[in-house]
């Protein structure tokens, strides 16, 4: 099977069943250290609900993302401009930004907005930066999903969690998300290192988050 990252050949490491039914290999890069399911054929009952039942952090964690993002904009970005919270789930991230004085936007092409309505992206507008949240570990075409955010801002901030040194076993870390079966793409730091060269972006891991940008951020900041 060749790696959706980089297109190298990746190795099958283990297997584990998902959605508490389906026997499913993950195949690991050696080259670029991305690990990815075999094809996921069972995403639609998987996405039967686009907010999974397993996400009990949902809205502390938006509470806690829109705090660290207001530091991220303010110090690095041009605050007066325009923002997108790319797979926004219900708009509760966009209501949050919007309601502190930052002019965010909302795109989903899953999940119904119901907490910004009336703050739809469209192609018209300008946006300083895309941010998206909990959303790369879904992608099933990391590079077609991540070309598409660079088409709209070369500025990208981000969260995912990090695939450790050590991968760890299906038992040994809850990220698999075996029993939603949503998550079929890990990164590990060498994989961001990899598509940052990639796309001639600079990366740094900041309050929390990922930044891919054409901005010069210091990691000491």
């Amino acid at each position: 099977m060749k790696c959706k990252i980089c297109t190298q050949h990746n190795t099958a490491i283990f297997t584990s069943k998902i959605l508490y039914k389906y026997e499913i290999e993950y195949f690991y890069c050696n080259h670029c250290g991305f690990l990815q399911t075999e094809e996921p054929y069972w995403l639609n009952e998987a996405y039967s609900d686009s907010i999974n039942n397993s996400d009990v952090g949902y809205m502390e964690r938006n509470k806690t993302i829109s705090q660290n993002l207001i530091t991220i904009l303010s110090l690095f970005f041009n605050k007066k401009s325009k923002f997108l919270d790319y797979a926004g789930g219900y708009g509760v991230l966009t209501r949050m930004m919007r309601d502190i004085g930052f002019d965010f936007y909302w795109d989903d092409k899953y999940t119904t907005n119901l907490f910004s309505k009336g703050f739809e992206y469209n192609k018209t507008l300008t946006i300083e930066a895309v941010t998206t949240f909990e959303s790369f570990e879904h992608f099933v075409e990391p590079i077609e999903e991540l070309e598409k955010l660079l088409s709209i801002s070369k500025n990208i901030i981000f969260s995912t969690e990090l695939l450790p040194v050590i991968i760890p076993k299906p038992e040994e870390w809850s990220y698999y998300g075996l029993d939603h079966g949503q998550h079929i793409s890990f990164y590990s730091q060498k994989t961001l290192d990899f598509l940052a060269n990639k796309y001639n972006l600079n990366y740094i891991y900041l309050d929390g988050l990922h930044i891919f940008t054409v901005k010069q951020i210091s990691r000491q900041t």
